[in-house]
C-alpha cells in the first residue's frame, strides 16, 4: 500500500522512518487559521484531519495510507505558534523559562481505497523548561533554530537544551507521538517495528 506523510517537517520525516515504513512526502495546502473560540486541542485535531484529507483527495483512488500531524504548544489557555521574528521568539522563550507548559500533537491516518477509514488521535506531554539565561536565549535566537518552531524551541537542540524534564512522550514534543501512532497503525493492520 502506498504510504504518504502529509508534512514537509524534516523532524516528522525522521520520526516516521523509525517505524520502518516506506513513505512519500506530499505537503498539504490548507488554511491553518484558528476558528473563533475553537478549543486548542480541537484545533490541532481539525488541522491534522484537514491535512490528511487534502492529500487523500489528490490520490488516484488506489489503496493508500495518508499520515498527517499538527503540533501545538499551549501555555495555559494560550497558543504559542511559530514566532513571527526574533523579538517574538525572545518573548516566547522568556515566557516559558523555568515553567511548565503542554505540547499536544494531533495526528490523523486516512486509509483511502476500497475500505476507507480515518483515525484521529492526540497525545499530550507536560514540558518543564529549565531556567536558561538571557545570554543563552540570545545565542539560541542567533542560531536561527527557534524561528520555525512552535513555542520558539526544539527539545532536541543539543546546544540550547531548553527542557529540564518532561511527563509523557518525547517524540510527541518533537512532532509525532510514535507509540500512539504505532498503535493506530496496528488498528489499521499496518505493521511497524
Amino acid at each position: 500500500m502506498r504510504t504518504i506523510l502529509a508534512s514537509s517537517s524534516p523532524r516528522r520525516r525522521e520520526l516516521l522512518a523509525q517505524l520502518g515504513l516506506r513513505f512519500e512526502i506530499v505537503k498539504p495546502d490548507i488554511d491553518e487559521s484558528r476558528r473563533a473560540a475553537e478549543d486548542l486541542v480541537a484545533y490541532a485535531e481539525r488541522l491534522s484531519r484537514e491535512k490528511a484529507e487534502a492529500v487523500a483527495q489528490l490520490l488516484d483512488g488506489g489503496p493508500a495510507l495518508v499520515i498527517s500531524a499538527d503540533t501545538i504548544v499551549m501555555d495555559g489557555g494560550d497558543l504559542l505558534g511559530k514566532p513571527a521574528d526574533a523579538a517574538d521568539a525572545r518573548r516566547m522563550l522568556r515566557r516559558l523559562r523555568g515553567r511548565q507548559h503542554v505540547v499536544v500533537t494531533a495526528f490523523t491516518l486516512v486509509r483511502a481505497g476500497a475500505r476507507p477509514r480515518r483515525i484521529t488521535r492526540h497525545a499530550r506531554t507536560a514540558v518543564h523548561m529549565r531556567d536558561y539565561s538571557e545570554a543563552e536565549i540570545e545565542a539560541y535566537i542567533a542560531s536561527g533554530d527557534p524561528l520555525d518552531k512552535a513555542g520558539a524551541y526544539a527539545i532536541q537542540n543539543e546546544v540550547f537544551r531548553p527542557v529540564a524534564r518532561i511527563e509523557g512522550s518525547y517524540s510527541n514534543v518533537v512532532g509525532l507521538p510514535l507509540d500512539d501512532l504505532a498503535e493506530a497503525l496496528a488498528a489499521l493492520g499496518v505493521p511497524v517495528r
